[in-house]
């Protein structure tokens, strides 16, 4: 649940390889704050992690075959399947976004930019094969 207390009507759950690690990308890229985490009995994957990141939340878990369960990180899958589209009020934002998180050892997958659809936009993948885009609108000219 968010910092707030409050459950969103969507929140996007991640499956990755390296829960840990992952939640300390998101917390040097995106700002994220963990308001809470719970490890395996294994001692070395986490079972289930809140962030509370961009206004928003989301859930991230690593991989547990041996549940049977279906999702996979994308590594596993061979790629994401979805993109995480992070909407930000001003444009000088999806160029800040971008750099923070290519500097946290995001890839690039589209360099900021003015689109057609009069927004600023780009996208990285992070370490961990999910892909996220940054969005704001711009002005009409």
């Amino acid at each position: 649940m968010t910092s707030e207390g409050k459950i969103p009507p969507i929140q996007v759950h991640l499956c990755v390889n390296g829960g840990l690690a992952a939640i300390a990308f998101y917390e040097k890229a995106f700002g994220a704050v963990n308001t809470f985490h719970q490890m395996a009995e294994d001692g070395k994957r986490v079972m289930h992690a809140n962030l509370a990141l961009f206004s928003g939340e989301i859930m991230l878990h690593d991989e547990f075959p041996e549940f049977g369960m279906s999702i996979k990180s994308p590594h596993t899958a061979g790629g994401a399947s979805v993109a995480i589209n992070i909407n930000l009020p001003k444009p000088e934002e999806v160029d800040s976004a971008y750099a923070k998180a290519v500097a946290a050892g995001a890839s690039t997958v589209m360099e900021p930019q003015d689109t057609f659809w009069e927004a600023r936009y780009a996208r990285i993948e992070d370490p961990f094969g999910h892909i996220w885009a940054f969005n704001a609108p711009v002005a009409k000219s």
